[in-house]
């Protein structure tokens, strides 16, 4: 398993798609960084926004009453995996913790990371998912992190799902 993080979030227009775009805790090799697009519904990108940018909205969203509930069943995230891939349909298994237990739960890759992004667990990507999902991200020498991702968010706002099956 190799850590992620999300890398940025890509916001088209309102009631398109948005990209979650992954990337692996992972030393660059050669100047390329992979990284892992993943299409998602506007609501789940909200819902992901809230969680990375630590909004605390004045009513529980539907991922707060989840915590909320983990919470008083003195359980927690534990840490997540995406561990399949299948066309474009990503997979994943949430694990909690509750006293010595380890509860896995099959769980949308959305979901599960904006859990744990709210209690601060890991996420990870099984080896296999990262070979067959990731895209190389070429590192330009001397380029800002700020800089670079502008242009990846360009990029990728011309990118189509069935660009990634070719």
């Amino acid at each position: 398993m190799i850590p992620l993080h999300v890398l940025t979030m890509i916001f088209t227009q309102p009631d398109q798609p948005a990209i979650m775009v992954l990337e692996p805790d992972e030393p660059a090799i050669a100047g390329k960084q992979r990284i892992v697009p993943i299409w998602i519904g506007a609501q789940e990108a909200m819902q992901l926004g809230v969680a990375l940018e630590q909004v605390k909205p004045p009513r529980p969203l539907t991922h707060d009453l989840f915590i909320d509930a983990l919470t008083n069943l003195d359980a927690r995230v534990d840490h997540v995996v995406v561990n399949d891939v299948a066309g474009q349909t990503f997979f994943s298994k949430m694990y909690l913790r509750q006293g010595g237990r380890l509860i896995e739960l099959d769980a949308r890759p959305t979901d599960a990371i904006a859990l744990a992004i709210r209690q601060g667990a890991p996420f990870y990507i099984d080896e296999d998912v990262l070979a067959r999902a990731s895209y190389p991200f070429i590192l330009k020498e001397g380029a800002d992190k700020e800089t670079e991702l502008k242009e990846f968010d360009s990029f990728i706002e011309n990118l189509n799902p069935e660009d990634l099956l070719k």
